[in-house]
């Protein structure tokens, strides 16, 4: 056995005796725990209140504390600042509530797909892109460049994922810095 195999090995032995295990990044000033669903742990981000009540209007809590899994793109408060004045207030209306459905389930895709695995897909593509569907039936295509991975809605608008792989007990988070808005 040679000293790097040995080193590594009492490197395993010692990370598996100790318990250790990666945890999730902080989000919005709160941990997230992989124990908790997607809304348990979305309702404590102060970078997600927007979010948090747009799912409530659109009445897809129930939904996103299924078992799912379920990767969610989801967007800061900031992000939905940045859309023309008024959206996020009509898109809360309860007669656009079906409308506010579309434009959520175009930031969640089946599956518990890790930030890697999305770079992976895009790299490996012929055109630079990975091409996927959204819960919502809309296109989204991901992109990775350098270090950073970039997801894109259906009209070309980009998000940049700057938290990857919250871990959730129904899938997985990634933050992203935009809304995807369907066509």
């Amino acid at each position: 056995m040679t000293i790097a195999s040995k080193f590594a090995a009492t490197a395993v032995a010692l990370f598996l005796a100790t318990g250790a295990s990666a945890e999730n990044p902080m989000v919005g000033g709160a941990p997230m725990f992989e124990t908790k669903n997607i809304v348990e742990n979305a309702v404590n981000s102060a970078d997600h209140t927007t979010l948090v009540a747009a799912v409530k209007a659109a009445g897809l809590v129930e939904t996103l504390q299924s078992d799912g899994p379920f990767t969610v793109f989801a967007p800061v408060n900031a992000a939905f600042d940045a859309l023309p004045a008024g959206t996020v207030d009509t898109l809360l209306k309860p007669e656009n509530k079906d409308m506010l459905v579309k434009v959520l389930t175009a930031h969640v895709v089946a599956g518990d797909w890790s930030a890697a695995e999305i770079a992976r897909q895009a790299r490996a593509s012929s055109d630079g892109f990975y091409h996927f569907n959204a819960v919502s039936g809309d296109a989204l295509s991901a992109q990775a460049k350098g270090n950073n991975v970039y997801i894109y809605d259906e009209n070309g608008n980009a998000g940049r994922i700057t938290i990857a792989d919250v871990d959730q007990s129904n899938g997985v988070i990634h933050v992203v810095n935009s809304v995807l808005v369907p066509k």
